[in-house]
This record gives C-alpha cells, sequence and structure tokens, in this order.
C-alpha cells in the first residue's frame, strides 16, 4: 500500500492495456514505454500485465504504509528510498513508513513503479489503465494527487524473494535523444506526392507536446497530401 505525498508531473495507474475495444473507439491506454513496464512488473514479482504507477515529465514522492517490495524501471530519472539513493531497474524491500521519490533528472521521459501484487483498483472494460480523455480506468479516470492511496494485491512470494533483483544492463533497450524509427508505408501513400514522402524520409522530426495515447504527432517539415483522404 502506497501514499502520494508530493507530486509535480504526471502520474497515472495503467496496466498492459484496454483491448478489443477499439473498433467501439476506445483506445488501448497502457504503458507509454511497454519495456520498461513489464520489466518494473516482473521485478517485483508481478504478472508483466499487473497495474503499475506511470511517472511523466516530473517528480513523485510516495510513503510506503506497509512493508513491501517495490520496483522501478525507466530512463530519466533519479531513485531515492528513506535516505539513500539506488539506480532504476531492480526491487527494493520497502519498510513501512519509509519514502520513495522518483525526481526528473535527464533526457527521458517515463519511469515505472511497480509494487509487489500489483496496483488494486476498479476494472473499466476489463482494464484498469487511465484514460484521461474520457475520464475512465485507474482512479476515477484522473490522474494521480496527493493524498490518494494505493492498494495492492498479494504478493507472489516472500518479500526477501523478491528483493534485491536487477535487470542487467544487457538487457535493458538503448535509450535515445536521436533515434532513428525504421518505418512501412502505408496503404495511404498514394494520396501524397513524391515530393512530401521525399520531405518524410529525409528531415527530422520531433515528439510534439500534443502527443498522447492514441498516437505520436511529430513536429517538422510539412507534409502535404496530393489530393483529399
Amino acid at each position: 500500500m502506497l501514499e502520494v505525498v508530493e507530486l509535480s508531473g504526471l502520474a497515472t495507474i495503467q496496466d498492459s492495456g484496454r483491448t478489443g475495444w477499439r473498433r467501439f473507439g476506445v483506445p488501448s491506454s497502457g504503458p507509454m514505454d511497454a519495456f520498461a513496464f513489464h520489466a518494473a512488473n516482473r521485478l517485483a514479482g508481478n504478472a508483466s500485465s499487473c497495474a503499475a504507477i506511470e511517472i511523466g515529465l516530473g517528480d513523485i514522492t510516495l510513503r510506503a504504509k506497509r512493508d513491501c517490495v517495490i520496483a522501478v524501471a525507466g530512463v530519466g530519472y533519479g531513485l531515492s528510498i528513506y535516505v539513500w539513493d539506488f539506480p532504476l531497474w531492480s526491487s527494493y524491500y520497502m519498510r513501512a513508513g519509509w519514502t520513495i521519490r522518483l525526481t526528473k533528472q535527464d533526457a527521458g521521459m517515463w519511469a515505472y513503479l511497480a509494487i509487489s501484487g500489483g496496483v488494486q483498483t476498479q476494472p473499466v472494460l476489463d482494464s484498469v489503465s487511465t484514460n484521461l480523455r474520457g475520464h475512465f480506468g485507474g482512479l476515477d479516470g484522473r490522474q494521480l494527487q496527493v493524498g490518494d492511496v494505493l492498494r495492492s494485491g498479494t504478493s507472489s512470494r516472500s518479500l526477501n524473494e523478491l528483493a534485491a533483483r536487477t535487470l542487467p544492463e544487457s538487457a535493458r533497450p538503448i535509450y535515445s535523444d536521436n533515434p532513428v524509427v525504421d518505418f512501412i508505408m502505408g496503404p495511404q501513400e498514394k494520396y501524397f506526392a513524391k515530393e512530401s514522402t521525399a520531405i518524410f524520409m529525409s528531415q527530422e522530426y520531433m515528439v510534439s507536446n500534443t502527443s498522447d495515447r492514441m498516437g505520436y504527432r511529430l513536429a517538422g517539415g510539412a507534409i502535404n497530401s496530393s489530393q483529399q483522404i
């Protein structure tokens, strides 16, 4: 059980996603960094689909209400527990009353905090993932706020067995400030002039601040369609 003590960023509850509802206009939600999400859960002894806390764009401080094991994975954050600093991609034993602080430090957007037993809350459409636009899932469909208490389920193993586990660096993704992304032309290619396609393939683009879980929006050279899509 964890209590939110301080929060300056965007923090929500996410599980592996809300699948099977897109034909009704409901996006899948789920983690922005699926690898780090699954890693945090596994380190905490959970199924990889269990709900965890996703943190982005700022800091969060939580207090353990009882003894537990937590695991944190991601990039761009510093982790402190009680009076010590620790690396990410590991699991840690928490005493009741100790605080956990994730501090935004450098490049990188998302971190995931999993607790042994997984975060427990009421599912909506077979998932507890928070959908902020739809105002459902998670805790009342909203981001976390100071005073929230997050309950956890039963741990899969003893806390001593789950603590002090690490995912080796060689098994982690290579995070980059300037990644090169492969893409495959879709069936809409015919709607764009060759000049527009050449612009897209030759210029750099940045992920826009208007991006969300429904899709990434890119800022860069303008791409114009040759006809109405």
